[in-house]
């Protein structure tokens, strides 16, 4: 039978991986829904190629635009737009699984949707957790909904740890999460100021979107999947560690009592943990390469402890300021990130001062309720006037 999937965020670069790995088992899936932003383009190729029943776009001028064009190739699609519509597809009763991969706070509602209507999630947006938190785990847990992490790390993380979960908090010693180091690892920390979007967004080892890379070039991407791991997996704080690990062939592992380490490698690849979301807990083929130990020249790892990296990652520390902090902080944390890095791609902000509205924000806003889907985007509002006004004060 079929497994009928919606991607959600279709034209981003998780979810082309996603609809390559669908290609590759027509088989065993169909492709039901399909969203995205604004690339009408890349969405009309899409809908030529898996011919979905429904089709998403983030406004109406772009539905019109995709609708149209679709209707010119004689293709039935249902075209609609805007964010309920979107929702409405990661619950609709005919979706058995839900890609979600929009970028940023604008999809935890329909990852949140999903949850409540028990579908398998697959979740790539880690913003749904890091703003959600413990509310949105409550969720998954009272609608029954399968949750299966797809960022590299978390998706290496689950692979290492034990079948059952009720085992986590008993074995487990630590998680260590690896990260790259990003463009900059090596970077002069006195030539941050002059760092370029162009120069932040050149990733050494993986494709990703402008918001993303800028995260993983500030390490703020790595400080948001401390927190993602921390209501996955149910660990306290102080047993979430993060090395770098600038081959990113390890993609993280976990510590047991007893002094052994499980992790997971694998090619820099995100088609990798997509297949294996999409098939767990059997495991299918991804499309890619095969790690070839003969060609790798070492593994390498360094610390955070460096004071040279604590400079040039010093967003890395507000992942467990955050997480010691007030209920919402987590979410404080995360909007404020979005407008930081939005005004650094936009020529607003120095690349430098991401941090200090990121730490700014955190510390003067004010947390609030997090029991609610409209709490939860109400304080991500407020938060996002705080860091407004702060990047406004330092341009």
């Amino acid at each position: 039978m079929l497994q009928r999937v919606a991607v959600l965020g279709s034209t981003g670069s998780i979810g082309v991986n996603t609809l390559d790995v669908l290609a590759r088992h027509a088989d065993r899936f169909e492709v039901f829904a399909l969203s995205a932003g604004r690339n009408v383009d890349l969405m009309v190729r899409q809908c030529l190629q898996f011919r979905p029943a429904v089709a998403a776009m983030a406004d109406e001028v772009s539905a019109a635009q995709l609708r149209a064009a679709l209707q010119a190739q004689g293709l039935r699609t249902e075209v609609a737009s805007g964010p309920q519509a979107i929702a409405a597809l990661a619950a609709h009763e005919a979706v058995d699984v839900v890609m979600a991969a929009i970028v940023g706070v604008a999809g935890l509602p329909p990852a949140l949707a999903a949850a409540q209507a028990g579908k398998r999630l697959l979740l790539a947006n880690k913003e749904a957790l890091v703003v959600g938190g413990a509310w949105f785990m409550q969720q998954v847990r009272t609608h029954g909904a399968t949750l299966l992490p797809i960022d590299s790390e978390h998706s290496a993380i689950f692979q290492s740890l034990p079948e059952d979960p009720a085992a986590w908090a008993q074995r487990v010693e630590k998680i260590i999460l690896t990260a790259s180091g990003g463009p900059f690892r090596q970077r002069d920390v006195g030539t941050l100021a002059q760092v370029t979007p162009e120069q932040a967004c050149a990733h050494p080892n993986w494709s990703m979107g402008r918001k993303i890379s800028v995260d993983s070039a500030t390490m703020m991407n790595k400080a948001l999947e401390v927190i993602e791991a921390r209501y996955l997996f149910d660990l306290p704080p102080e047993q979430l560690e993060v090395v770098i690990h600038p081959q990113s062939v390890v993609h993280s592992m976990v510590q047991y009592r007893d002094g052994s380490i499980v992790a997971q490698l694998g090619t820099p690849d995100m088609r990798v943990p997509i297949a294996y979301g999409l098939s767990w807990p059997q495991r299918m083929e991804s499309g890619s390469a095969r790690l070839d130990f003969r060609q790798l020249a070492a593994l390498t790892f360094e610390s955070f402890d460096d004071p040279a990296h604590q400079q040039r990652f010093a967003c890395m520390s507000l992942a467990w300021q955050a997480l010691r902090g007030p209920a919402g902080s987590t979410a404080i944390l995360n909007a404020a990130n979005e407008v930081a890095v939005q005004a650094f791609l936009d020529g607003a902000l120095r690349f430098d001062r991401i941090y200090s509205v990121n730490a700014h924000t955190l510390q003067t806003c004010q947390p609030g309720a997090c029991d609610s889907l409209e709490a939860l985007l109400e304080l991500d509002a407020r938060a996002r006037r705080v860091a407004l006004a702060c990047v406004q004060a330092q341009a």
